[in-house]
């Protein structure tokens, strides 16, 4: 591509692959938002270079004590001040060079192929228009390349590039960075996830880890390989994930440490052995070995989802698209040693096809996810694109398909592309469902639920917990009760008599981004307790049987809010639409505290506790049990 001088930028004008909407609206589920960076129509975009504008960013070395998060002061101005002006972060820096991949969106036009990963309007700082100069500062984090800083004029709709700043970079881009941590298929495994620029056959991952004793390190620490993955452009099942949203993953690591002892706290150090026997190492960190099953000891879990991610120097904001997801992310770090485990059940960073996000929401839950298990299910937005085989044809992934979600996170599934698997902790059981995937009597998916179900051992895990993004059971929100359901189609109806069979304590939901609760529920009858319509007051405190599941929906994590509808049905005992995330703790066999909290401050809005014995989860209930005989 022709270049002028020693610019960055192509002399001629340059037309740039739309950065189209995500997925048509139309087709859309009706928890969608819009991914901020596809409000800007790049497509439409010149490049007027002029010496009167120009965009400075210092400093040019990043993470010279090697940092994975730094703060970047740019400062830019123009002899032409507009309100519509507008300064995009990118990366990798030659965001100009180069040629698209086929097919291209438009073959008659010279193309840039690339979004940025974020950006923020000039007058953000203040003075801006008056002064013609401003200065905005940006939080970066090491996602594997360079960056660059440009201006442009003319708003999200008309934009002209009229300047960009020279490179900056990472003292080491390729570092291991940002570790997931996951509970493994047993209950004495932990898998350690994170993402580094470092292919096989440059380096060899690892982690290092031993039991803490007294502070310190105990004994001789070992050493555990990882496998290595990633996927590329071709992986992607359609635009912008194909396209301007496309962007290189890295390669994604997994280390398992086996034969953990129960509850006891071990260390751990990801690293890279380069081929010259030094090693790259990343952070050190320490989390506590999950309890055995039926282990009696204080547990304490949380649950919720669509928390999406943000920018936390108020870039890509715009679109008020997830404005919760850092409160409740802060409230969950601040809680860190009041919690042993994270379930995000689905809508994690809302990437919708711009793959950079995904590094970004890594990067906003490492303070969680590196030292607590953090289990995660697969939502519409992870999932949906026509035509690949989910149970929903809309485009609600921007054409991931999955594969990001499936590869940046482990779970414990016998299938990575069947987003169900079971996780034993202690004194819980927990069946995780995809609801992107048929979930119907017959199916594959099914009869797993019923395996998981089926086969805990109450009178040792006496809390059994079934959890699925999409609303499989109840929920008020506005758009179910357009439809008459309160649920997603066919929701329930295949599931009901197996939550009810095996006496599922509690069933989980998101997708819809408020919290509800309901009353102990059989076929939308109130079982086991007093009425609903809003009244709590006999909902505190449960006791003796069974009689039916308490769902909840907790999808306040940080996404646009949704609306309820004005009648309260008699099941729902308590509505909030506001942000938060819900959090279980079991005291022991027989007593259990569920607690709601919100992200703006961390305090109960909403609780209970059930109190029962073994005998209490045996007693035949309506549909509950097998058939009996008379003999003796």
């Amino acid at each position: 591509m022709r270049r002028r001088g020693t610019g960055m930028v192509p002399a001629v004008v340059v037309a740039v692959v739309a950065l189209a909407a995500v997925a048509s609206t139309a087709n859309a589920s009706p928890a969608e938002g819009i991914q901020p960076l596809s409000k800007i129509a790049i497509h439409k975009a010149t490049v007027n270079l002029h010496g009167s504008a120009y965009v400075r960013a210092t400093p040019a070395l990043l993470g010279d004590q090697d940092e994975d998060t730094v703060w970047v002061t740019v400062k830019f101005g123009s002899d032409k001040p507009s309100t519509d002006d507008w300064i995009a972060v990118f990366s990798p820096a030659d965001f100009v060079s180069g040629s698209c991949p086929n097919p291209q969106r438009y073959p008659d036009e010279p193309l840039l192929c690339t979004a940025p990963i974020k950006y923020q309007y000039a007058n953000y700082s203040a003075n801006y228009v008056d002064w013609g100069k401003g200065s905005i500062r940006f939080q970066l984090i090491n996602q594997r390349a360079d960056f660059s800083f440009a201006l442009f004029t003319g708003g999200l709709e008309n934009p002209t590039l009229v300047a960009v700043s020279k490179r900056a970079a990472f003292k080491n881009p390729k570092a291991p960075v940002f570790p997931r941590l996951a509970q493994g298929k047993t209950h004495d495994e932990m898998t350690v996830t994170w993402t580094s620029g470092y292919d096989i056959g440059e380096a060899y991952p690892f982690v290092e880890w031993g039991m803490v004793s007294s502070g310190v390190g105990s004994g001789n620490p070992a050493r555990s390989p990882a496998g290595t993955l990633t996927f590329n452009r071709g992986s992607m099942c359609g635009e912008p994930a194909r396209t301007v949203g496309w962007r290189e993953p890295g390669f994604i690591h997994t280390a398992f440490m086996r034969e953990l002892w129960p509850n006891k706290e071990y260390f751990y150090k990801i690293g890279h052995e380069l081929l010259d026997g030094t090693v790259v190492w990343g952070k050190s960190y320490t989390f506590k070995a999950p309890p055995t099953p039926g282990q009696n000891s204080l547990q304490r879990i949380i649950v919720f989802g669509d928390m999406g991610k943000a920018e936390r120097d108020g870039s890509n904001e715009f679109a008020n698209y997830q404005p919760g997801s850092l409160n409740t992310t802060d409230r969950l770090v601040e809680d860190l040693d009041n919690y042993d485990m994270v379930f995000h059940i689905g809508d994690m960073p809302y990437a919708n096809g711009y793959l950079s996000q995904w590094d970004q929401f890594t990067a906003q839950v490492a303070p969680i996810s590196a030292k607590k298990p953090y289990m995660i299910a697969s939502g519409n937005h992870e999932r949906d694109w026509p035509d690949t085989g989910g149970f929903f044809d809309v485009k609600d992934s921007g054409g991931e398909c999955g594969v990001p979600a499936e590869t940046m996170y482990y779970y414990p599934a016998e299938n990575r592309a069947n987003f169900w698997y079971k996780v034993d902790y202690g004194l819980f059981r927990f069946c995780i469902a995809d609801s992107e995937h048929d979930w119907r009597e017959g199916t594959p998916q099914y009869r797993f639920i019923e395996e998981c179900l089926s086969t805990v051992d109450r009178k040792h895990q006496p809390w059994l917990v079934f959890a699925a993004h999409r609303v499989l059971g109840y929920s008020s929100n506005s758009w179910y009760a357009d439809q008459g359901s309160f649920e997603e189609p066919e929701g329930r109806e295949s599931l009901q008599r197996l939550w009810q069979r095996y006496r599922v304590d509690l069933a989980y939901f998101g997708h819809v981004h408020n919290y509800e609760r309901t009353c102990p529920l059989y076929q939308s009858q109130c079982v086991g307790g007093g009425g609903g319509g809003g009244e709590r007051r006999s909902h505190s405190h449960y006791s003796g049987t069974v009689n039916g599941t308490i769902f909840v929906v907790a999808g306040g994590g940080g996404s646009h809010l949704s609306d309820y509808t004005t009648a309260i049905p008699k099941w729902s005992v308590f509505r909030d639409k506001d942000y938060g995330f819900t959090k279980l703790t079991a005291f022991n066999h027989s007593s259990l505290l569920f607690e709601y909290k919100k992200s703006s401050d961390g305090k109960v809005y909403d609780s209970f506790t059930i109190h029962r014995d073994y005998r209490d989860v045996l007693r035949c209930v309506h549909d509950s049990c097998f058939p009996t005989t008379l003999a003796t």
